[in-house]
């Protein structure tokens, strides 16, 4: 039994108060919402599980990982029924990620964010300017490459980003959503449905060795999870129903905000 709880971790809800539960829970909402349209929502409830006494950052991370696997596998079951996205890019995308995501996870342990940061920071400015500068893009699939090279460059794409999440997070399904708009060639709507179901598994992939690590608070993840449900649910029934034009607006908002936040961190830690 004390070799069971070591592996599952301490639940996170001892002595907290309500007030606290309750930020956690509109957090989970907002960020399972927000996830389930372009993605980011971590950028929202990290920073609130980071405020849980005595939490540690790895604990927080790997919490926070546990709630969206909730989160991203109803929005992605959800989009799966609205749109029919296709799964022989989705699911080899999704295998690539969840290897990345592990990796990434277990260098995450040991590698300050710090490193990651400014490199990060650029890439957000670049995507933001890019999708400014083009507001046509993303409104139809046009896809750029057929065949081996489609494929090839979706398991890049799924690779890279899966490994960024397990190291950092943040932002990962709306860099997700614009790589496979501006490399792959397509719209908001299915790029969004293809990123929830790669998105899956990188939070998969980042658990996983989280588990194995014992940082998961199980009680805090699960009260996290539920409400990412939720969120997630009527994030992806949203999207389907207002289209690319709602999305776009959402991506433009959710990497304007992340940029605020890399950029404060970054001149903090400068």
């Amino acid at each position: 039994m004390d070799q069971l709880e070591g592996w599952l971790g301490a639940s996170g809800l001892e002595q907290m108060e309500p007030g606290v539960v309750a930020l956690l829970v509109a957090a989970g909402l907002a960020a399972g919402f927000i996830d389930a349209v372009v993605g980011g929502g971590g950028l929202l409830q990290l920073p609130v599980v980071l405020m849980v006494p005595g939490i540690s950052p790895v604990q927080a991370l790997a919490t926070n990982k546990m709630g969206s696997v909730f989160g991203t596998a109803t929005s992605a079951l959800t989009f799966y029924r609205r749109t029919s996205p296709d799964l022989r890019t989705a699911l080899p995308m999704a295998g690539v990620a969840l290897a990345g995501s592990f990796g990434g996870a277990a260098l995450a342990a040991s590698l300050p964010e710090e490193v990651f940061r400014p490199i990060i920071l650029a890439a957000l400015v670049a995507v933001l300017l890019f999708t400014v500068a083009q507001p046509t893009v993303g409104q139809l699939t046009e896809l750029r490459h057929s065949g081996a090279r489609h494929y090839g460059t979706a398991m890049v794409i799924g690779t890279v980003i899966g490994f960024y999440d397990g190291v950092m997070g943040p932002g990962t399904g709306s860099f997700l959503v614009i790589a496979m708009i501006t490399l792959l060639g397509y719209s908001f709507l299915a790029a969004s449905a293809k990123a929830k179901i790669v998105n899956l598994a990188t939070n998969v992939g980042a658990l996983l060795f989280f588990f194995g690590h014992g940082s998961v608070l199980w009680g805090l993840g699960l009260l996290l999870g539920l409400s990412n449900m939720v969120g997630g649910y009527l994030g992806a029934r949203t999207a389907v129903a207002r289209g690319n034009r709602f999305i776009r607006v959402v991506f433009l908002s959710v990497v304007s905000l992340l940029i605020l936040k890399l950029g404060v961190d970054v001149l903090r830690g400068a």
